[in-house]
């Protein structure tokens, strides 16, 4: 399906970009989220005339996650966990505990935004957590998990 663009989306493409994706992703995803558009005649025109306000809205938003990881960047978050003798953890810390833990110390991140490449933390110690806050922007965080007996 041909769909044009409405925001910076990560591995596809920028604003205004017309590209081919498969009809899922784009019913699925792109179009609910409010991302993209079909790309059919009437909505091109309808893009052209909106593209200054998009890319205005698309510049604040990207200002706006410049200065939350500013903010972000390089804070500590902790998280307590029951664990073993071994330092293993009974359950796992993943990243609702983590956004949990954000909103506590008054940050409001979003679960999805957290990024744990190897899964979910099982065991105690300290982690380098990324945030994708928007397509350009990523703030890395510390994650100490401690294990309570």
């Amino acid at each position: 399906m041909q769909i044009i663009l409405l925001e910076k989306v990560v591995n596809l493409g920028g604003l205004g970009d017309v590209v081919k994706v498969k009809d899922g992703y784009a019913r699925n995803f792109l179009i609910p989220q409010g991302k993209a558009k079909r790309a059919t005649q009437a909505n091109l025109a309808e893009f052209e005339a909106r593209r200054a306000e998009l890319e205005r809205a698309q510049a604040d938003k990207l200002a706006a996650a410049q200065a939350l990881a500013g903010k972000l960047e390089g804070a500590s978050v902790q998280v307590s966990r029951k664990a073993g003798m071994d330092g293993r953890l009974f359950g796992s810390v993943g990243n609702a505990d983590v956004s949990e833990a954000l909103v506590a110390q008054g940050f409001d991140i979003d679960r999805a935004a957290i990024r744990m490449p190897e899964g979910p933390l099982k065991q105690v110690g300290e982690v380098q957590l990324e945030i994708g806050l928007h397509a350009d922007v990523v703030a890395t965080i510390t994650v100490a998990v401690v294990g309570e007996q």
